[in-house]
C-alpha cells in the first residue's frame, strides 16, 4: 500500500556530511510517522530518527546533534541531514513510514520499509 525509495547514501570521509531523501508514494495519506533504521554488518536493525505528521520528532542518543530529520508533507518526503559522520555510522539506512505515531503503543504494528541506502564512512 505504501511504497518508499531512499537516495543520497554513498562513501564519505569521516567528518563529512550526507542528506537521505526518501519519498513515499501509494497510501500516503495513511502515515503519521516517517522515519530512519540503520543496520551496520553483524548488527541488529536499529533506530535512528523519526518525525511525525505533526512535527515531533525523536532521535537515539548517538546521533544527538549530529544528525537532523526534517518532512515536506506536500511531496510526501522525509530527510536526514547527517553532519560530522563517523565510521561508526556505516550502514544499510532504511526508510521508515507507520500508521502510528512513534509514541503511540501501536507503533510497529502496521509499518513499510523501503529498499535501503548504503551509507560508508571511512576513517
Amino acid at each position: 500500500q505504501v511504497q518508499l525509495v531512499e537516495s543520497g547514501g554513498d562513501l564519505v570521509q569521516a567528518g563529512g556530511s550526507l542528506r537521505l531523501s526518501c519519498a513515499a508514494s501509494g497510501s500516503t495519506f495513511s502515515i503519521v510517522t516517517m522515519g530512519w533504521y540503520r543496520q551496520a554488518p553483524g548488527k541488529q536493525r536499529e533506530f535512528v530518527a523519526a518525525i511525525t505528521t505533526g512535527g515531533s520528532t525523536k532521535y537515539t542518543d548517538s546521533v544527538k546533534g549530529r544528525f537532523t530529520i526534517s518532512r515536506d508533507n506536500a511531496k510526501n518526503t522525509v530527510y536526514l541531514r547527517m553532519n560530522s559522520l563517523k565510521p561508526e555510522d556505516t550502514a544499510v539506512y532504511y526508510c521508515n513510514a507507520d500508521m502510528s505515531a512513534y509514541y503511540s503503543p501501536t507503533y510497529g504494528s502496521r509499518a513499510y520499509w523501503g529498499q535501503g541506502t548504503q551509507v560508508t564512512v571511512s576513517s
